[in-house]
């Protein structure tokens, strides 16, 4: 059976307006000829078994898995381009949060301080903490300790609590938890925003052959200018969605690349 899903950006709050985008999505596929398109969105499944799925047709992931445990399971199909501060076209960025009342200025001011990190294998939430940080390490360390939240609204809620005293929190996420949960980003403050990326790709398994990657293409352009679909795309803060070259993800990879020759390879 067909996989669909939009995992990244889901939150409960908004699941009314992704829906509606799906449904947009799938009726535009199904016009391009794709056979067997969901009505619904799968739900409660890991990336793993989401992103490894031999039947999976169109989801979503992050740049970091898409160049490395994944980039033998996954095509990408095209970026999405989001209206949030942060972003710049199909790029956006992760913001270096503090709580308000941190005496922090300035990024070399965190050295020694507790992090919270949402996973090990996010762009946005560890990898780029670590680029921001790297000229500051010393020995490969910068941090006294780190703690693994499980998600950047974890990671917020430790910040905001003082268990920890920084996270990265990639800028769509930060705006959309700004519109639909206020209250998780109350008392805290952007100190600062990390080396800009290719933002979080649509995608499809790798074996998709390349004219069902034309149909998924399409129909997601022809969903884009759909105005019967622009209140759940302005929910979603989609602006429209860019087709880049795979390479342009070696951007993800040179950022790795880039703190680790500063010594920095491990978020410590």
């Amino acid at each position: 059976m067909t996989t669909v899903s939009l995992p990244m950006y889901d939150l409960p709050e908004a699941e009314r307006a992704t829906d509606a985008w799906w449904s947009g999505l799938a009726r535009a596929m199904s016009r391009e000829g794709l056979p067997e398109v969901p009505d619904r969105l799968t739900r409660g499944r890991s990336f793993a078994e989401l992103w490894r799925d031999p039947d999976l047709l169109f989801s979503q992931t992050c740049g970091y898995p898409l160049t490395h445990a994944y980039k033998d399971d996954l095509r990408l199909v095209a970026t999405p381009v989001f209206a949030a501060p942060g972003c710049q076209g199909a790029s956006y960025c992760s913001l270096v949060v503090v709580r308000d009342d941190d005496p922090a200025q300035t990024p070399t001011d965190l050295k020694g301080r507790v992090a919270a990190f949402n996973s090990s294998d996010s762009q946005s939430g560890y990898s780029a903490l670590r680029a921001v940080m790297a000229p500051y390490s010393e020995d490969g360390k910068v941090f006294a300790r780190t703690i693994q939240s499980g998600s950047h609204a974890e990671s917020l809620a430790i910040v905001a609590r003082g268990d920890a005293d920084v996270c990265t929190v990639d800028c769509v996420t930060h705006a959309l938890l700004a519109r639909y949960r206020p209250a998780s980003v109350n008392g805290l403050r952007v100190l600062a925003e990390s080396p800009g990326a290719p933002g979080l790709p649509y995608v499809t398994r790798a074996g998709l052959d390349d004219d069902r990657l034309a149909r998924l293409r399409a129909a997601l352009f022809a969903a884009l200018d759909d105005s019967g679909l622009a209140e759940a795309r302005a929910a979603l803060l989609i602006a429209g969605a860019e087709i880049m070259p795979e390479t342009a993800y070696d951007r993800i990879l040179e950022i790795e690349r880039t703190a680790a020759d500063l010594g920095y390879s491990k978020l410590a």
